[in-house]
């Protein structure tokens, strides 16, 4: 402690004997504390300067615990919205998703009705197609358009591919191969021929009349030759009248009236209709003794020298030697399976 007045003379202790042992006592004691206190004070210093470190170390630390926390809010937060973002992507694309579903079996649906749909009109077209097949071979007796018929039904049933139409289509087969093995009967040529003969019928000289004498080639000739021998002709020819010719070892050429020539034609026609009828119904005697009349009526009232009478006569002598009542089978078979196939189907 300083001393309150400065000029205040210092006093100077008196040495007594003891004096020089205790100063020579307390040197080391001094000394030992004085180190004593610059350790505690160097000790105090380091430790003050280790919290220092240490305070300053955590201040560190606890701040870059707090940038961290702020960032992991920060990416935690980030996370979330991008969470929700895909929460709410996902949602999307699951209605997208459901809404394709219910579009891919709606897609469904309509092409398996469509395929319903075509089964059932091309199932209805071999139906028809077989229908049509038995009407013209039990009506018509046309094989060729019955077995027409018949492959288009078979070629309808090939694009189904399905196996139950498989025995249909044995049935269709087998049916095919019966018709094909039928002996062919031309019954639209035969028609066509006796049609032709029915109109040239209107054309045919009857024999009751003479043949008549084409004299336009005869009358161009004498037409070149002089006065005198076209008169000289016409004579010879006037002369030639007065005389006739006739043989009596073969019947006689029927009479007719003027007005009978229409009739014999006309009725000449009706036999060749009728025959035509037969045919179509294969009445086979029918046929033939219509046939056979209308040629006995051309061999005794047409003049059977011309050439269309001839050509007339082997026509129908032709189509008299024609077979046209062929025994046709019947589609029993084809129909019978027709008809389970559309048992089935209609108990699905």
């Amino acid at each position: 402690m300083m001393p309150e007045n400065e000029n205040t003379p210092s006093v100077t202790p008196v040495a007594t004997p003891t004096s020089p042992r205790r100063t020579a006592r307390q040197g080391p004691w001094l000394l030992v504390a004085v180190v004593a206190l610059a350790l505690a004070g160097w000790q105090w210093f380091e430790t003050r300067q280790k919290l220092i470190d240490t305070q300053q170390e955590v201040s560190r630390k606890l701040a870059e615990f707090d940038t961290g926390n702020k960032e992991e809010r920060g990416a935690q937060k980030q996370t979330r919205e991008q969470l929700e973002a895909l929460q709410s992507k996902l949602g999307a694309v699951e209605g997208r998703f459901a809404e394709f579903q219910s579009q891919t079996e709606a897609l469904k649906a309509l092409n398996q009705d469509i395929a319903r749909g075509r089964e059932e009109a091309t199932l209805l077209e071999v139906e028809q197609a077989i229908t049509l097949a038995g009407q013209q071979l039990q009506l018509a007796g046309n094989v060729p358009v019955a077995v027409l018929a018949l492959q288009t039904a078979d070629s309808r049933l090939a694009r189904l591919e399905r196996p139950q139409y498989l025995p249909l289509r044995k049935a269709v087969a087998k049916d095919l191969q019966r018709l094909n093995a039928l002996p062919f009967v031309d019954m639209p040529g035969i028609s066509l021929r006796l049609e032709q003969v029915i109109l040239g019928i209107d054309k045919l000289p009857l024999a009751s009349y003479g043949r008549p004498v084409d004299k336009t080639e005869s009358q161009q000739t004498a037409e070149t030759l002089p006065w005198w021998q076209r008169a000289g002709g016409d004579i010879w020819q006037e002369l030639k009248g007065l005389v006739r010719i006739q043989r009596f070892d073969r019947d006689d050429t029927a009479l007719l009236a003027p007005g009978q020539g229409y009739f014999l034609r006309e009725n000449l026609k009706l036999r060749l209709l009728n025959a035509r009828l037969a045919l179509f119904s294969r009445d086979q005697w029918t046929f033939r003794n219509e046939l056979k009349v209308a040629q006995e009526w051309l061999a005794r009232h047409f003049d059977s020298t011309d050439k269309s009478v001839q050509s007339a006569q082997s026509t129908l002598r032709q189509m008299t030697a024609s077979e046209i009542n062929v025994e046709l089978p019947n589609l029993n078979d084809t129909q019978t399976a027709l008809q389970a196939l559309r048992q089935t189907k209609e108990k699905r």
